[in-house]
């Protein structure tokens, strides 16, 4: 992942900072993955049994806890420029971060942390608490700056282009494993360092709406959902779309037709004012209008940004106001067992303003994904 400036790294740990405290929290702690690269732009080494561990008190000034044959590769690596902390083999390196804690707080903590770790930190400062960063603090790294935006959209961009490739190939005859190769080596041609999923679901094998690609042969007749995506410069896509080989049946145009209506009316409920179910709201209307509300069976999208599934989720009960930013999949699907599925997905973000190559629109959501909605037909 290219690196932001320093400056970007400092300001996000001022607001985190500034969240932990009004959330009541003594800060945030934070280990390799995606909140490491985002608060300090530094990836470690994979020795993940030795502490890495960024510690970001409620309006204190942030420490690195690193082990000290790293210690190194964190002054390299590393944009966000901390003051880190060194520990040797031989220490208790639990009872080094311990010292930087106060032992009575309740902590935000990643949420890949190794048990090894909390549970070494609870050893260190019994009295000590600690909840997911993503139960503290959810909208964390929900709100994307222009920048992450214009990273998402070249990632969606790479993404649409694998379509437009995709779908030049032939269908029947291959199994779905085969076509799933080709999308992880097109998402690779298409600038994607990591490939996180390709699925591709033929025939009664959409039904399932997250069925891995095997060896079943795709066949003149099938409806195909494919769903694909990874990330590209840090920052992830996400898309899907229902192609079909030959001819559809009249019952298959009816269901693409309500699920691309049902996408449509999610991406059109992204407005002020609006929060994360009005969206799912919106697509299950269309989809309970037309008689298949009980096989629509999963939310109706997820977050994006350093993980191609995070905070805020579009599902019922999630009452966060949408803010200018976020970036989300709306991704309505109807799953009929035994017979086929059909989910349409794209990235879209809020209201952006100052991306460039995005219009502003502060008033409406823009897609980042522009492959083409209806059935594409494939051979």
């Amino acid at each position: 992942m290219t690196p932001f400036d320093a400056s970007v790294y400092s300001d996000r740990r001022a607001r985190a900072s500034a969240q932990a405290a009004a959330a009541g929290l003594a800060g945030l702690l934070l280990t390799p993955g995606p909140d490491l690269r985002y608060f300090l732009g530094y990836t470690p080494a994979a020795d993940l049994e030795r502490l890495t561990m960024l510690v970001l008190p409620a309006g204190g000034d942030p420490v690195a806890v690193v082990p000290r044959l790293e210690a190194h590769d964190l002054e390299v690596g590393a944009v966000g420029g901390v003051e880190a902390v060194p520990w040797s083999d031989g220490e208790d390196e639990h009872q080094v971060a311990a010292r930087l804690l106060r032992p009575d707080g309740r902590y935000a903590i990643s949420d890949a942390a190794w048990a090894l770790h909390v549970l070494g930190l609870q050893r260190a400062l019994p009295a000590s608490s600690y909840a997911a960063v993503t139960t503290a603090l959810p909208m964390l790294r929900a709100s994307k700056s222009p920048e992450e935006v214009a990273r998402l959209a070249a990632a969606g961009a790479g993404a649409d282009a694998v379509f437009a490739e995709i779908v030049r190939r032939p269908f029947a005859g291959r199994a779905e494993c085969e076509v799933a190769a080709d999308l992880d080596a097109l998402l690779r041609d298409h600038g994607h360092e990591q490939v996180d999923f390709t699925l591709v679901c033929a025939g009664e094998n959409g039904a399932d709406p997250h069925h891995e690609a095997g060896d079943r042969v795709i066949r003149a007749g099938d409806m195909v959902v494919m769903d694909f995506g990874g990330l590209a410069d840090g920052y992830g896509s996400d898309t899907t779309r229902t192609v079909h080989v030959g001819p559809l049946t009249d019952r298959e145009r009816e269901v693409h037709d309500v699920v691309r209506a049902a996408q449509q009316a999610g991406v059109d409920a992204v407005l002020p004012g609006a929060t994360c179910q009005d969206v799912d709201r919106a697509a299950r209307a269309v989809v309970d209008a037309a008689g298949f509300g009980e096989f629509f069976v999963h939310r109706t999208g997820h977050g994006i940004g350093l993980t191609t599934h995070e905070p805020p989720y579009m599902v019922e009960g999630e009452e966060t106001p949408i803010e200018p930013g976020m970036c989300f999949s709306v991704e309505p699907g109807i799953y009929l067992p035994g017979e086929f599925g059909v989910r349409i997905e794209d990235i879209v973000v809020a209201f952006p303003t100052g991306v460039p190559g995005l219009a502003d629109t502060p008033g409406a959501a823009v897609r980042l994904n522009t492959s083409p909605h209806e059935v594409v037909l494939v051979e």
